[in-house]
């Protein structure tokens, strides 16, 4: 049982935000010690309804004994003994630890042909548990289907709440945030109206790029709420990943072509920025197609940290692809500025491309890095507190940016005071410009 250990890690540090909702899922001739289900914050009035049916074991050697299959909840706090357990003993099975919460064993099922069970557990202690099924029967196969429906009850005790207790506050937040978001793209509208004349077609792309932000998390609210409220996202999810996918490409879009100066300095883009724009856009399609199977499926499925570790790797390969456009532009400047005598523009240039090549390195650092930090380190029932963070970290990068490159005649693209020249000349010279 020693792979237990990389395996338990693994599953809990990648699954360790996903929320819950009413799941239908079918084990195929699955030979996996050790299947996450679930990972879910209770309070004190939690509810773990577990059903499973059709299930059978195949095994190559001695029919396995029931007692050592079985469903269990495993809270953070245990994980650290029950690893210690596994590490000093080979052959010990995780079912009969004193650490976890034994729900059932298949001793519990019912006698063929039905093979089934279900029941319901009340949390009487309030944390963050994993669900999970062990197989400690050597060389056997497990089949079955398997229904999990993990909520809280509200105050009044009536209702089921889907989410996880650090997650509720979600379809609120997401709202909120959208209503923002249009506000946002109202007063757009009206600088680029106050603005006709030096309105740029990267302008309207930017002014999209609001319009599917504020669809997208409207779309994520109306998912959290009927999970929320229902346990399923009746249909929400498909619109969320829809516009997701639109605004995900958008943005790395608009951040390349701003970074190229496309509509600002040029009216097109040289060979290497549109290959950039055709490795970033098919690895943005391929990272939301990873994002759809981590979100719609779950740790239960066998290639479910594959998809992780791609959707991971992809990330980090567009977010440094979209660095290089804003380089090379900072270096082309910096060469013209040796030749065409026009200091204090070159100057404003320069100054803001490597103003807006901190503030991408920044939100890109913080959405990857410290969003993810406080995910891990945060009590689970203020798990919402990293969401929160990602959205106002994003409103700010839109602000300044959209603040940045706004359509006004004197802004620092167009700003030529000669009187400054001079000055401008020699800070160029003094200044390196380095990254």
């Amino acid at each position: 049982m020693r792979n237990l250990i990389p395996l338990l890690l693994t599953l809990l540090f990648i699954a360790s935000f996903t929320s819950a909702e009413i799941k239908n899922l079918k084990i195929s001739s699955d030979s996996r010690p050790m299947i996450l289900f679930e990972r879910f914050g209770f309070t004190h009035t939690g509810q773990a309804s577990i059903t499973v049916s059709s299930v059978s074991v195949m095994s190559n050697v001695a029919s396995p004994e029931p007692s050592r299959l079985g469903f269990f909840l495993l809270s953070e706090e245990s994980l650290t003994q029950v690893l210690i357990e596994l590490q000093s003993n080979p052959s010990f099975c995780v079912l009969d630890s004193k650490y976890i919460n034994l729900l059932f064993t298949f001793r519990d099922l019912s006698p063929p042909p039905h093979s089934s069970f279900s029941h319901s557990y009340p949390i009487t202690s309030p944390n963050e548990y994993s669900l999970f099924f062990a197989n400690c029967a050597p060389e056997s196969t497990v089949s079955m289907k398997v229904r999990t429906e993990l909520y809280n009850l509200d105050g009044r005790g009536d209702e089921k709440d889907y989410l996880s207790a650090g997650l509720t506050q979600l379809p609120s937040l997401y709202f909120c945030f959208s209503v923002i978001y249009v506000a946002f793209l109202a007063y757009w509208i009206y600088v680029l109206l106050q603005n006709k004349k030096s309105v740029h077609r990267i302008h309207l792309l930017m002014g999209l790029l609001v319009v599917m932000k504020a669809l997208n998390l409207l779309c994520a609210a109306e998912d959290k709420h009927y999970v929320k409220v229902t346990g399923t996202p009746h249909g929400w999810d498909v619109l969320f990943y829809i516009f997701q996918f639109i605004r995900v490409v958008l943005l790395f879009t608009v951040i390349v072509l701003i970074g190229t100066g496309w509509s600002f300095l040029k009216p097109f883009l040289q060979e290497k920025e549109k290959k950039v724009l055709m490795i970033v856009i098919p690895l943005q399609v391929l990272a939301n197609f990873a994002s759809i199977v981590i979100g719609e499926t779950g740790p239960f499925i066998k290639d479910w940290v594959t998809w992780n570790q791609v959707f991971l790797l992809v990330d980090i390969i567009c977010c440094c692809a979209i660095i290089f456009p804003i380089v090379w532009s900072i270096s082309s400047l910096r060469e013209t500025s040796k030749t065409d005598g026009k200091a204090a523009r070159n100057l404003a240039k320069l100054t803001l491309f490597r103003q807006f090549y901190i503030v991408v390195i920044g939100y890109l650092y913080f959405t990857r890095i410290v969003v993810f930090a406080l995910r891990t380190i945060a009590a689970y029932k203020y798990q919402w507190v990293a969401n929160a963070a990602e959205e106002i970290a994003s409103l700010a990068f839109y602000a300044i940016i959209f603040y940045m490159f706004r359509p006004v005649e004197k802004n620092e693209y167009f700003a030529l005071d000669e009187e400054e020249e001079s000055a401008a000349e020699m800070v160029l010279k003094d200044e390196d410009f380095e990254l």
